[in-house]
């Protein structure tokens, strides 16, 4: 009796220590589902560069605003730079309030004077030259018709 007991005992062992390749497969599988899925739990996401206000909000930091008269798209460059987390809120035409943390007011200055630099810039680059703006004017003045008046010299008789 006892004899059959433990050879029914080594063959319990011996038929769970062969393990198939498949059978080994799913539960490494199954064992790194389970590590993703601790490890998205436990991990707090936290959003960086350009976010809603409500996205920012949630960073549990305090805020500070800056208003900003231009063009985003090119703040997002020089910010994508600076690594700097940050959103825009419109307050009219072309107007926004930039808010950003404020422990990264330094990094958030150096970005905002680089930006002022690109944008003045650019604000240079569109202006027309001088000369240039001269010939438009000149080319305007030969394509318009010209309005002569007529006035009739008193001839000889009216007098």
């Amino acid at each position: 009796m006892q004899e059959d007991i433990e050879n029914r005992t080594v063959a319990l062992s011996v038929k769970t220590s062969k393990l198939t390749a498949k059978s080994l497969a799913e539960i490494t599988g199954a064992a790194w589902r389970q590590i993703q899925l601790i490890h998205q739990k436990s991990a707090t996401k936290i959003k960086h560069g350009r976010q809603s206000v409500k996205q920012l909000m949630k960073h549990n930091a305090s805020t500070n605003t800056i208003p900003l008269t231009g063009e985003t798209r090119l703040f997002d460059k020089v910010a994508r730079k600076w690594n700097v987390d940050y959103s825009f809120h419109k307050t009219g035409h072309n107007k926004y309030l930039l808010l950003f943390k404020t422990g990264q007011a330094d990094a958030i200055t150096a970005c905002f004077s680089e930006y002022t630099k690109k944008y003045m810039k650019r604000a240079k680059d569109k202006r027309i030259p001088i000369h240039q703006q001269l010939r438009n004017k000149d080319e305007r003045s030969r394509t318009m018709p010209k309005e002569r008046e007529r006035i009739r010299e008193a001839s000889k008789d009216e007098r």
